[in-house]
Parts: C-alpha cells; structure tokens; sequence
C-alpha cells in the first residue's frame, strides 16, 4: 500500500461552500434549520445531495428505510467498502453542522481522491442515514437501527408524528423510498465525523477528538400516584403530593449521577403534571429519568439504585411508585483499529488530540453492531448543539475532515 503523506489534505473553501449551500434548505428562523426528516425540505436536500455525488463520479442507491448510499468504486471492487457519513435531517431548531458536517465531509473527501487521481483498494460510500434525529418520529437513529438488526422495519414504517402521520407513507411520499433491502450490505468499516456537541475540545483548544466509547443510556419511565385535593384547604401533613415525590426523586437522580462522577450523568427531563392546575395538589405525575455512562456497570449500578430507592420515598409521602424502562442501549465501544486509523492521522497531520467519549447517539453507535467503527469529533463554538445558535469554524471542520480522508485511506488502501 503506497504511504499517505501528511501534505494530504482536503479543499476546506469547497467544503465550507457545501455547507452553507446544504444551509439554505429548510432555514430555520434563527440562523439555523428546521430540515425534520421525510418534510419536503429533508427531500430537497436529499436531491442535491444526490446531485453532488452524481457529478462526483458517484453511483448512488436508497434502501427501504431511505437511506442513501453513494459509492466510489475501488480497484477490486468486490472487497467490501470503507463506509463513511452521518445524517442531513436536523431538530426543528437545529444548527447547520449537526449530522451535515458528516455526510458533506464524507462527499469533499472523494471529491479530494478525484482531484488528486488517487484510487484506493476498497470502494468508498458516503452514506446519508434516514432519521438520525428522532424529532419527528421517535426513536432516534431510526434507519440506522433497522440496518443494524436492532429496530424492526415494519414497527419503524408504523411510527408517528404528532400529527398521527406515519414513517412508511410520509417516505413514499417524498419520493425517497428506495428497493434495496435494509442491512444487505457488507462494510469493512464505518467511520463517522462529527461536532463534539459539548464543550471539552473547544475549552481544552483541542483539535480533534478521538472518540473510544459512546454512552449508553437507560431511560425509565416513571409513575408517582397521589391524590389530588385543594391547594388552600388540605393540611399539609394530610397531603399525597405527586409533585414532592416528584422533586424528592429529581434530587436522588442528581445524587447518584454525582456519586459516580466522571463517568455518568443523569436527569429527569419530560414531565406531565396530572391535573396541572394551578390550586391543586398534583394527583399524578410522569417523567422519564435519563441515566447514561459509557461504562456498562455504572450505567447499570445507577439504574439499580434509583429502582431500589424510588418506591420507599414516595411511601414516606403516602404516593405509590410505579415504573418501566421505555428505552435503553449498551453502551458501544468503537473499534480499536478504526480508533487508532483516527488517532494516527491526527498525529500524521500534526494536529492537537485527545481521546473523548460521545455524551449523544449516532448512527454509529449502532452501525458498530455490525462493522468496525470509530467517530471523530471536531470543536464547536460553546459546546452548543440542537440549537440554531450552533458554530463551528471553517479550520474546525477542515481538519476533522483531514483527518476522516486520512483514517479513511488507511483503512481502504491506496493503489500506487
């Protein structure tokens, strides 16, 4: 295999354009985009996306969830290919980088091979994954989870926005629905580029993150049953009160994902208060408390501990504590030898690194089950993502491009 030169670098002005270009559709009302998945503007986005690898030389395909493939041949092309993306659908205040940096990035890195003649042994394809975000129809990651095996196709065509529209007729109807059955392909390796979405690699002035681990996640839901009754009337040693149970509960997350710093966190974020009025006393209460850590036994310690404890404060407050686990995910870790093509072409390129771990899920994450996968993070402004607010730098997303062009070509094999 010829030898990669660290003067090998992609065209950041041209990526940068692909961008703002990719920005202008389904604008958001804050500098941002509102680009939800399977909405007319997710397909018009898809559409010059499409074009863009066409006009690069790239034959392009969709499965049956959607997902787009744009492959580069390789000298022997029945070697399996070197896959690279993300996702183009965003939150409905979403930022311009978010998934797009991923898909974009993966496309200026064959448009750099082609500039350069350079063949590779395996065959490259820049992959666009339907419904990474979730937003619009839950869960997230949605297609890349049918590739994976882990999520079932026809229970993914049945789910639901909030208008009762379905995954399945909402991707017929914008065209996009492809023949190719979902997971037939084989990959040498996965590789996603990526905003960091936190604060670390900025704060640290650190180039690239080197992302080992993604965090795994259990989320439960919970019940906590009182009784309702009038705010001003009601003795307060006489109260059932859903709503302290609720606060009680709040604190013990926030204690136990404390107690096992600096691997986990955890939260309680949705909440509907049951009546929700303003002069009475909460007679039911539901949230769903998010735990997460990249550590197995921590992820699983935290839960435990919170189930073992939940029932006997409500009982202390004469509430009743019921609950189920709405979600869950092991928590991946990537490939090493994916992991060190990304950590040797940070070095090779002379730029600052740091190994880190994804506090979000990616397509990855999943398309880990099924192929030797690694991430790599780029800074962006404040750790600020899911948001229109969201920035990154131009010399930011050039170098976490580099550095995929670089990994990529390891791992794919240049022809002399």
């Amino acid at each position: 295999m010829a030898e990669i030169g660290a003067n090998l670098k992609i065209d950041g002005a041209r990526l940068w354009d692909s961008l703002m270009e990719m920005a202008k559709i389904g604008p958001g009302v804050a500098g941002g985009n509102n680009r939800q998945t399977l909405t007319d503007a997710d397909a018009e986005a898809r559409t010059l996306f499409r074009r863009w690898c066409e006009e690069a030389g790239l034959e392009t395909s969709v499965d049956q969830m959607g997902t787009m493939f744009a492959r580069r041949e390789g000298a022997e092309p029945d070697l399996p290919a070197v896959y690279v993306g993300s996702h183009l659908d965003t939150q409905p205040t979403g930022g311009r980088f978010d998934g797009v940096l991923g898909v974009l990035g993966g496309l200026e890195l064959v448009r750099t091979l082609n500039d350069l003649g350079i063949r590779t042994r395996h065959p490259i394809v820049v992959t666009n994954w339907t419904n990474e975000e979730g937003s619009r129809f839950a869960p997230a990651m949605l297609a890349s989870g049918v590739f994976a095996g882990v999520i079932d196709q026809a229970w993914a065509y049945d789910r639901r926005d909030a208008e009762g529209k379905r995954f399945g007729d909402e991707l017929d109807r914008i065209g996009w629905k492809g023949d190719e059955p979902v997971g037939a392909r084989e990959m040498k390796a996965f590789f996603e580029l990526h905003i960091e979405q936190g604060p670390i690699l900025e704060a640290e002035e650190v180039d690239i993150g080197v992302v080992t681990h993604g965090q795994g996640l259990r989320w439960i839901e919970c019940t906590v049953t009182g009784k309702a009754a009038h705010t001003g009337t009601t003795p307060m040693a006489a109260r059932r009160n859903a709503g302290l149970g609720l606060a009680r509960l709040t604190e013990a997350v926030h204690a136990i994902a404390m107690k096992h710093q600096p691997n986990a966190v955890g939260a309680i974020g949705q909440i509907d208060v049951f009546p929700n009025s303003r002069n009475i006393i909460p007679e039911r209460v539901v949230f769903t408390v998010d735990f997460r850590s990249h550590l197995l036994p921590v992820l699983e310690a935290m839960a435990d501990e919170f189930l073992g404890m939940a029932p006997g404060i409500c009982e202390e407050i004469g509430c009743v504590f019921q609950s189920e686990i709405v979600g869950q995910f092991d928590p991946p870790a990537f490939d090493p030898a994916c992991v060190g093509a990304v950590r040797d072409a940070a070095e090779r390129l002379g730029y600052s690194h740091r190994d880190i771990i994804s506090g979000a899920g990616h397509d990855a994450c999943w398309i880990n089950r099924v192929a030797p996968t690694a991430m790599v993070f780029c800074p962006c402004v404040d750790g600020l993502s899911h948001n229109e607010a969201e920035e990154i730098t131009p010399e930011w997303a050039e170098k976490g491009t580099n550095v995929l062009l670089h990994a990529v070509l390891a791992t794919a094999g240049i022809v002399e």
